[in-house]
């Protein structure tokens, strides 16, 4: 009978991993064919590994669903430890934040950018650096109806909608399928009159982002590929952009434009007022990662120059998409994940050179963006009003805004760099003292290194960059009556190891301090006047540089018991590091430590002689910041 159970019990494990390995695969089909909710519905039936966590974050995430994306991405975390794609670092630091959880969202971008992240210090510091205040008003009491996009429509505006709500649903977020539509704005600033365009434009698939000639006679818009084609592993529906004429009443001549294409995306089109130049979105071949930013020309006989990538100052690996541009072509507004920001898509703005490449972006700021998704910005530069879309209640809403100058934007900006190399350096913490020596400011640096605070007119300051492995560097500057006058500093760091000869860069990437070495006598841990002579000079870096923290090594030979040598290397540090401290050091930046014989310069095992015990037997001073 026990053989039979062992059989009945052996079939029931092998039919559970049979049906578990046919629900995962079903939920892949699901998932590469973007039926995310369904998918996601599968994934969380499943026995959890790190394939699956991966794609179940992921159905969240793409569906702004960020608390279950940051559950989620907590348990790949713990399952996927160092074998975890990048990638996903961004997605669950950007889940955080959308969660409200700055702190540990920054603890995991830090680890995606190999620097630390302060996200609260970066929005403060935004309050004097935006260019205006934005007072934002929701434009429909239904928060359902998926709205995003508007543009302006003549004396009316435009935008995309799920709120015809018939046929089928889309299966990455089974709701309806988008449809554009035209309205009013009512004296309380709510959409009023709203009527559909036709079904010429309004199809059984997406439509969406239209933008429109100055005499409203020409439109192009997204609509999504009705087929689904094959690229790589997945089956995908790409965006294309179309071109729409206004001829007799009715829209006319509607074709897609000859630079898309079936194998990628062209999206979220803008046409500038002279109409001589349209602005989209890609992730078409040369883009730098998720989507980019492109222009291309229109020319007088209706065709268009090739494609035009604005450029890494823009660009970045992640997702640059729902692009703006002024009346006069000088700024540019669009959405970045890719860029620092309060989390999800936030709104930027950028201005143009002579040449017509654009500067840095400027994040607009906490009184526009939120920790979720904030896009598809239109302002009346006139009259300083205009609409963006968000999804920070839950589904895509529009809103209007009013924006007013920024009064406080009286700024000392610059970046941080290597003294030798001229190389930026991202993670730096910059800060601002008064002339008291008062701190007033502090941040650490992004990707750009840049730093911007705010500063009062006639007023001694002075800024200072630290930096673990680096000589602090500051300067003095004056303001003048113009506070609005924009300081560049550039604060040009030197690293110890350029500085000081006795410092160098060990092959296992630790900065050590090399002296001589210390010896002392047999079983003995008390510091010798030779020891001491060597230890001065120490005494004095450490004097010479007061933000240097060190560790202090002792190492044994193996002539003794592993254990003893563990007591007696520990006595050797602590020894030392107690000279140290009688002679001026602060003891909160020295650590002690006996490695014992664990750590020998050479291997001679048992047949050591007696100069290579000599060599084991030392002392070693590692810079720790």
């Amino acid at each position: 009978m026990k053989k039979y159970g062992y059989i009945i019990l052996i079939l029931c494990l092998h039919t559970a991993a049979y049906a578990q390995k046919g629900r995962e695969k079903k939920a892949d089909a699901l998932f590469n064919k973007r039926s995310y909710v369904k998918a996601a519905e599968l994934y969380e039936q499943i026995e959890p590994n790190q394939h699956v966590l991966q794609n179940l974050g992921d159905c969240y995430y793409n569906n702004s669903q960020v608390k279950d994306a940051a559950r989620v991405y907590a348990k790949l975390m713990l399952e996927a430890k160092d074998s975890i794609y990048p990638e996903y670092y961004f997605r669950y630091a950007h889940a955080l934040m959308g969660s409200g959880d700055y702190e540990k969202g920054d603890g995991i971008m830090a680890k995606y950018l190999k620097y630390n992240v302060n996200t609260l210090k970066f929005i403060a510091n935004l309050k004097t650096n935006v260019p205006f205040n934005y007072e934002v008003q929701t434009m429909s009491k239904n928060t359902s109806n998926g709205d995003f996009g508007m543009v302006f429509y003549g004396d009316k505006v435009a935008f995309a909608s799920l709120r015809a709500g018939e046929g089928k649903s889309y299966g990455w977020n089974e709701r309806a399928y988008l449809d554009l539509f035209s309205a009013d704005i009512n004296a309380k600033g709510l959409l009023a009159n709203i009527e559909p365009f036709p079904k010429e434009i309004n199809t059984k698939t997406h439509e969406s982002n239209p933008t429109f000639s100055q005499d409203g006679h020409i439109m192009y818009f997204n609509r999504t590929n009705d087929k689904m084609v094959k690229i790589g592993s997945e089956k995908i529906a790409n965006i294309k952009i179309y071109k729409a004429e206004f001829v007799d009443g009715k829209w006319t001549n509607i074709t897609a434009l000859p630079f898309c294409s079936d194998q990628y995306s062209c999206e979220h089109p803008v046409l500038t007022k002279d109409g001589k130049r349209l602005y989209f979105s890609s992730d078409m071949p040369g883009s730098m990662g998720s989507f980019d930013l492109f222009y291309v020309d229109v020319k007088e006989d209706g065709t268009y120059s090739e494609p035009v990538n604005l450029g890494k100052a823009v660009n970045t690996i992640h997702r640059e998409q729902f692009p703006e541009i002024s009346n006069d072509g000088s700024t540019l507004y669009f959405a970045s994940d890719g860029h620092q920001g309060m989390g999800g898509l936030d709104i930027f703005m950028s201005k143009s050179f002579q040449g017509g490449e654009f500067a840095k972006p400027i994040n607009l700021g906490e009184t526009l963006n939120s920790s979720m998704d904030d896009f598809s910005y239109v302002v009346d530069e006139k009259r300083n009003l205009g609409y963006f879309s968000s999804n920070r209640k839950g589904g895509d809403n529009l809103y209007s805004f009013t924006r007013t100058e920024n009064q406080e934007r009286y700024v000392v900006e610059g970046d941080v760099r290597d003294k030798n190399t001229q190389n930026l350096l991202p993670g730096t913490m910059v800060s601002l003292y008064d002339e008291n020596n008062i701190l007033i400011g502090q941040m650490v640096v992004g990707a750009e290194a840049d730093y911007v605070f705010a500063t009062e007119p006639n007023k001694k300051y002075r800024i200072e960059a630290t930096r673990d492995f680096y000589i602090p560097h500051s300067e003095e500057f004056m303001t003048n009556e113009d506070g609005k006058l924009r300081y560049t500093i550039e604060l040009f760091m030197e690293c110890y190891d350029d500085a000081e000869e006795i410092i160098t860069k060990r092959q296992d990437g630790r900065v050590e301090i090399v002296l001589e070495n210390i010896y002392f006598d047999l079983n003995k841990w008390d510091i010798k006047p030779d020891a001491a002579r060597i230890l001065d000079v120490l005494v004095d870096l450490l004097k010479k540089y007061p933000e240097m923290e060190i560790e202090l090594g002792a190492h044994t030979d193996s002539r003794a018991s592993t254990t003893y040598n563990i007591m007696l290397s520990n006595r050797r540090a602590a020894s030392t590091l107690e000279y140290l401290v009688d002679n001026g050091i602060k003891r909160r930046r020295l650590r002690s430590k006996g490695y014992g014989e664990s750590r020998p310069l050479v291997n001679c095992g048992d047949t050591c002689t007696e100069q290579e015990h000599s060599i084991n037997r030392r002392c070693e001073f590692i810079i720790l910041k």
